[in-house]
């Protein structure tokens, strides 16, 4: 994925479904949507220097999950990300 992937042009209908995916996983999550799309791009920057992903397919969720350590339930963020291809770095 290049950098002006991230730029690319959406039409309006898939910019309308991302606002609203974004907005349902920060309410998931009690956190702004400002935060939970930080998030996505910090994911999307360090998983890059190492694979090359569809940022398009990218599939972000925050749900609750039973915790192992006390009764009750505690988010846990899910990313599925669809990789294209590992990056080889010189000298490995």
């Amino acid at each position: 994925m290049g950098l002006m992937d991230i730029f690319k042009k959406k039409n309006s209908g898939d910019v309308a479904k991302d606002r609203l995916k974004l907005l349902l996983v920060s309410d998931r999550a009690n956190c702004s949507p400002d935060v939970m799309e930080a998030i996505k791009n910090d994911i999307i920057q360090v998983i890059s220097k190492y694979m090359e992903i569809d940022a398009e397919g990218l599939d972000i969720q925050i749900t609750q999950t039973e915790s192992e350590t006390t009764n009750g339930t505690v988010p846990a963020l899910f990313a599925n990300i669809p990789i294209k291809d590992i990056k080889h770095k010189a000298g490995n």
